[in-house]
C-alpha cells in the first residue's frame, strides 16, 4: 500500500488531466483507491465521486473566468444527469463487486479505443460549421431534447463507476449538440458539480444502511486538496496547447488501467 500523502500528488495531476478533458477523474481515481489502497469498488467509487464535486467546482470557477460554460444547456442536462447519478449508485451498491469491476473495466478499454481511433481518424478537432451558442442549444428543440435523453445514461455511468460522468457527456455535447469541444469540456464540468452531488447523496443515505462500504471522506478530501490546484493549472493550459499527444496519454493509461481492473478481478 502507498503512502496516504501521495493522493494529494494523484489528486494534483489527475486534476490537470481531469479538467482539461472534462471527464471528472473517476477514471482515474478508482482504480488508484482499487489497487494502491485496498478499497473495495463501491467504496472507491463514492469517493471519487466525493473529490470530483471539488474538482468540478473548481475548474469550473476557472472556465467561468474564460466564459467558456454553457450555463443553460449544462443546467437542462442535469434534469436528467442528476437523477440518472443517483440510479447509477444504487445499482452499483447491489451489484456484485467483481461484475462492477468487470463492468467498469470493459468502460474504460472502450472508452481508450475511442479515444485513440478518433485520434488516429483526426476527428478530435472541432467543426466550424452548425455550431450553436447556449441560448440557440436551449431553444433547439430535438436536438437539446436528444441531448437530454443521452444525458440520463450518461448520469448513469456517473454513479455507477464512478466517473464524473464526462466520459460519456462531452461526446454527447460535441457529436449530439453540435457544441466547441473547448465548451463543451468547460461545460461538462459545471454539470459534473450537480451530478457529483446526487450521487454522493444518494451513496452517504445508503451508507446508513450498508456501513461496510460508506464513502471515505478524509481519503475524498486529501485527492481533492490537489485536484482542486490540477484543476486550476488544466483549465488555464487546456487552451493555450495541443491536446493530441495528451489525448493518446490519456487514452493508453485508460487502456492499462482499464486491462488491470479486468485481470485483478476476473
Amino acid at each position: 500500500m502507498l503512502d496516504w500523502w501521495l493522493l494529494t500528488v494523484f489528486g494534483f495531476l489527475i486534476g490537470i488531466l481531469a479538467s482539461m478533458t472534462g471527464v471528472g477523474g473517476g477514471v482515474f481515481i478508482v482504480p488508484i483507491l482499487t489497487f494502491f489502497y485496498g478499497f473495495v469498488v463501491n467504496a472507491a467509487t463514492g469517493t471519487s465521486l466525493a473529490t470530483i464535486i471539488f474538482t468540478a467546482i473548481a475548474s469550473t470557477f476557472n472556465y467561468a473566468k474564460q466564459k467558456r460554460v454553457y450555463y443553460k444547456t449544462g443546467l437542462i442536462l442535469v434534469i436528467t444527469t442528476a437523477p440518472g447519478a443517483s440510479i447509477g449508485y444504487w445499482l452499483g451498491s447491489i451489484a456484485k463487486e467483481r461484475l462492477l469491476a468487470i463492468v467498469f473495466g470493459v468502460f474504460l478499454i472502450l472508452v481508450a479505443l475511442r479515444t485513440i481511433i478518433s485520434l488516429i481518424r483526426n476527428k478530435t478537432q472541432e467543426k466550424a460549421q452548425n455550431v450553436k451558442t447556449d441560448t440557440e442549444l436551449v431553444h433547439s428543440g430535438k436536438t437539446i431534447a436528444f441531448g437530454v435523453g443521452l444525458g440520463f445514461f450518461g448520469g448513469i455511468a456517473s454513479g455507477l463507476l464512478g466517473v464524473g460522468g464526462g466520459t460519456l457527456i462531452v461526446p454527447i455535447m460535441t457529436f449530439a449538440l453540435g457544441m466547441p469541444i473547448q465548451f463543451a469540456t468547460a461545460t461538462s464540468m459545471f454539470t459534473m458539480i450537480f451530478t457529483s452531488i446526487s450521487a454522493v447523496a444518494t451513496a452517504s443515505v445508503l451508507s446508513v444502511y450498508s456501513p461496510s462500504n460508506p464513502i471515505d471522506f478524509p481519503v475524498a478530501l486529501t485527492l481533492a486538496a490537489g485536484s482542486i490546484i490540477g484543476a486550476q493549472v488544466g483549465a488555464y493550459t487546456s487552451k493555450k496547447i495541443s491536446g493530441k499527444n495528451l489525448t493518446l496519454i490519456f487514452g493508453i493509461i485508460l487502456l492499462v488501467a482499464g486491462a488491470n481492473m479486468i485481470i485483478k478481478y476476473w
